[in-house]
């Protein structure tokens, strides 16, 4: 086995322990255990149909024999069903050649050998078998770690909710808003994006070469092939999609990558806003003895992690883009383009799991700085021009936004220089002397509880 610092990848390298938990989904092997648990159920599922009268249900013992084909596959049986696909060159007819040969001691299914792979294309197994790797890397990875992300954010946001911080529209001085508000926005924002890439429904087929039941109907014309397949597909615990060519036709993968990658966009925008905050200064970053920040200026302490974060999302996103316009286009009722490309999926999601991970990491060094916070919002009072101008506009001031524009509009407005301003106002006293108590700080709207809830 190379060594990782030979590795060409770096989720095989220097990123393998983060991308480590797709591997059991998405490796060579993994693929290769997909495709022999599909033909062992497959040949089960035969058995067990009274249609087909050359078989009969396997004993209970033999299913278990399966079962533990299944559970105890090792590297070693992959690398056995490797060498016999060096003889073929063809993957899956390799798989099941190493079925018959495991199977062949075993006296109950020595009469069933033929079954294995019975009427069957090679997308039969591998569409399936793709399926459950998607599904389960969703529910057992990729979810998990996007709901730990979106944990930390509403942590975040609620820890902060009332410090109030100072806006930025076109990068400049806007309204107040406050931290915790800001990161439960895009805590919402990702938890939207995570019921869109759960709500994907994965589809599975098998129905033959060019998805008409041709080879069945000719061997068994008695069975109901559709119901059979369709209670076949469902028992895997995939939705069935009852019209295809040769392949299933990939659509909600392309959903599915989709979904995947309008939420590392989210996540993309919060790693810049982020890395934005703590060069003005809103946030600090925990220090760890040890660390460099520069291989010359000794004083940095960089954003690398949301650096990181916002590198692999960007990655990920060229791939799993291109995967969603590619797979669901395919010439007539097959070409093999689909299957080089299918084989990057566990690129495009190592590199997801990649950019979750470092942003998660760097939202646990994160300080708020509420000195600075503040420093920021009294340095611009000009701020309160909206607020003035509303109250304005409430009791009949006429031009009140062209009067304010012309106090504030390119200018730094002090608190003394706005108070004058406001006490000159034709407006009740109480109202007055409510905008002489506002401050850039207290001028937040519902920010706080907007974030309580976030």
């Amino acid at each position: 086995m190379p060594s990782p610092l030979a590795a060409l990848s770096p989720l095989d390298g220097r990123y393998a322990r983060t991308a480590d938990p797709l591997r059991a989904h998405f490796s060579e092997q993994a693929l290769i255990r997909c495709r022999v648990r599909v033909e062992l159920a497959w040949l089960q599922a035969l058995a067990a149909e009274p249609g087909i009268r050359e078989l009969k249900p396997f004993s209970a013992a033999t299913r278990k024999a399966f079962a533990d084909i299944q559970e105890q596959f090792t590297e070693r049986d992959a690398e056995h069903i490797k060498n016999i696909e060096a003889e073929t060159n063809h993957d899956v007819k390799a798989i099941e050649y190493w079925i018959k040969s495991r199977l062949a001691t075993n006296e109950e299914v020595q009469r069933s050998l033929e079954f294995v792979h019975f009427a069957c294309t090679s997308e039969d197994i591998n569409n399936l078998s793709y399926a459950l790797m998607l599904a389960e890397s969703r529910e057992q990875v990729m979810l998990p770690a996007l709901e730990a992300l979106i944990a930390a954010l509403r942590a975040l946001s609620r820890r902060h909710s009332s410090l109030a911080m100072l806006s930025h529209t076109h990068g400049q001085p806007a309204s107040p808003t406050t931290l915790g508000k800001e990161m439960g926005n895009v805590a919402r924002r990702l938890a939207r994006a995570r019921e869109r890439i759960a709500a994907v429904a994965v589809l599975g087929k098998i129905n033959g070469a060019v998805g008409n039941y041709n080879a069945h109907v000719i061997a068994y014309p008695d069975v109901d092939w559709e119901r059979f397949a369709q209670r076949f597909v469902r028992g895997l615990g995939l939705q069935f999609n009852p019209y295809t060519t040769q392949i299933e036709p990939h659509d909600w993968i392309s959903e599915l990558l989709d979904a995947y990658a309008a939420a590392n966009t989210i996540l993309l925008d919060l790693d810049r806003d982020l890395w934005g905050y703590i060069s003005l200064g809103y946030f600090r970053q925990k220090l760890k003895a040890g660390e460099v920040g520069s291989s010359t200026m000794p004083h940095k302490v960089n954003p690398i992690d949301f650096e990181n974060s916002e590198g692999n999302a960007g990655v990920a996103n060229a791939l799993l883009r291109h995967l969603a316009d590619k797979l669901p286009v395919s010439r007539w009722q097959r070409d093999l383009s689909d299957s080089t490309a299918l084989r990057n999926l566990g690129t495009a999601l190592g590199h997801t799991l990649l950019a979750y991970a470092a942003c998660q990491r760097g939202l646990s060094k994160l300080e708020a700085d509420p000195v600075r916070l503040a420093e920021d919002l009294d340095a611009n009072w000009e701020v309160l021009g909206e607020a003035v101008q509303q109250v304005m506009r409430r009791h009949g001031v006429p031009d009140a936004y062209e009067k304010l524009k012309a106090l504030t509009r390119g200018k730094r407005l002090g608190r003394a220089q706005l108070a004058a301003f406001v006490k000159k106002l034709p407006i009740p006293a109480a109202e007055k002397k409510r905008l002489l108590a506002l401050t850039p700080a207290t001028y937040t709207g519902l920010a706080a509880k907007l974030a309580s809830r976030a």
